[in-house]
């Protein structure tokens, strides 16, 4: 299986990196993104894109991929609906629109969240934009459209979140994750785990395109 990473440089797009590299069925990694991971791997290729609304001139590069884990995004915190659907919106469907023209046997999985609001009508600002993206993905001819709903994920093996205040937490929250998970198993789950979800609906599907936690967390 050939997969596309975007976000490689984000907590989760870390953590799935991680397990494409150590996945036997992986043979390679497109990491795209505005820089690159870090990450040397002789699996890992990277592709450095500095618009991410504009793909013409590496349009070539990006055929011949079975699955897509599509993993960018920001937090809502301080932004403008605006600003926010320009990251969240615009730039997930850019990528999207152009990549099943050439990967129409693509499985497209998205990082959404729990809570995302499918009506597109709620009062939570990012709760809409997320759900406008899902029904926007779910829309496009993929072979198949996944739209993952993590809600607390734990970082494990070295992956870091780019929020200060979100590294805070974590560091705060490490020594109780373990009962928190045996607690409210529902709504917590780890870097690792996310990673290991979406590589199994890539190579066999789920029983639904919306992937909330419980499947998150059952998923090998």
């Amino acid at each position: 299986m050939n997969v596309l990473l975007f976000g490689a440089t984000g907590m989760v797009g870390q953590g799935v990196l991680r397990e494409c590299l150590l996945d036997p069925d992986v043979r390679r990694v497109l990491s795209v993104g505005r820089r690159t991971t870090g990450v040397q791997h002789p699996k890992l290729h990277e592709l450095v894109v500095p618009d991410l609304l504009d793909y013409g001139a590496v349009r070539e590069q990006l055929a011949g991929f079975d699955a897509c884990f599509f993993c960018l995004g920001v937090s809502s915190v301080s932004m403008s609906e605006d600003e926010y659907r320009r990251v969240t919106f615009d730039i997930t469907l850019a990528a999207a629109k152009m990549l099943v023209g050439l990967n129409p046997q693509m499985s497209f999985v998205y990082v959404s969240g729990a809570g995302t609001d499918s009506t597109e009508r709620g009062p939570r600002m990012w709760a809409r934009v997320k759900g406008e993206t899902e029904n926007a993905l779910m829309r496009l001819p993929f072979k198949a459209a996944y739209m993952f709903r993590p809600g607390f994920i734990q970082p494990l093996h070295g992956v870091r979140s780019k929020t200060a205040v979100y590294r805070w937490i974590y560091l705060l929250l490490g020594p109780v994750f373990s009962l928190l998970r045996r607690l409210i198993p529902n709504h917590v789950t780890t870097s690792e785990q996310v990673g290991r979800a979406m590589l199994a609906v890539a190579k066999g599907g789920a029983r639904t395109p919306l992937v909330e936690m419980p499947d998150i967390n059952a998923l090998r």
